[in-house]
């Protein structure tokens, strides 16, 4: 199970991951061994994430979600298959975190009296200041 809070976890059969070989440095070592990891998981068919954290999952993935409604994370910053794969899993993690936040609407309000008064008030101070930086030809 990959923990994301106390209360909501994803089964390690919904999760695939797939090694591959890394791009970057790493000398002979990247030419021979699959350290980098290719961790899918199917969000829309999901039975562990509710249908509004899907939603907003499938929104903040991106790039990173297939059309089919997997998401693919790749990671490839460390040099043993162990640690990207704990890489991976990490930022699944967080990136599904961030997906149960729900944002708080906006409610639109509009501006005070004394609000629009101050803008007008600047405005006819800049027009005053513009006013009198006008030269005018004096004719004698």
């Amino acid at each position: 199970m990959l923990e994301i809070t106390d209360t909501l976890s994803i089964d390690e059969r919904e999760l695939e991951e797939r090694f591959i070989r890394a791009s970057g440095p790493g000398g002979q070592n990247v030419n021979k061994v699959s350290t980098a990891v290719e961790l899918r998981f199917d969000v829309r068919h999901s039975p562990s994430l509710p249908a509004a954290v899907r939603d907003r999952l499938a929104r903040l993935a991106g790039r990173r979600m297939t059309d089919d409604g997997v998401l693919v994370i790749r990671a490839e910053r460390h040099r043993t298959q162990e640690r990207n794969r704990e890489d991976a899993r990490a930022r699944l993690a967080d990136l599904v975190r961030e997906a149960l936040y729900v944002p708080k609407k906006r409610v639109a309000t509009k501006p005070s009296r004394a609000a629009k008064a101050r803008r007008v008030d600047s405005k006819v101070k800049r027009g005053s200041v513009k006013k009198l930086r006008q030269s005018r030809p004096s004719f004698d």
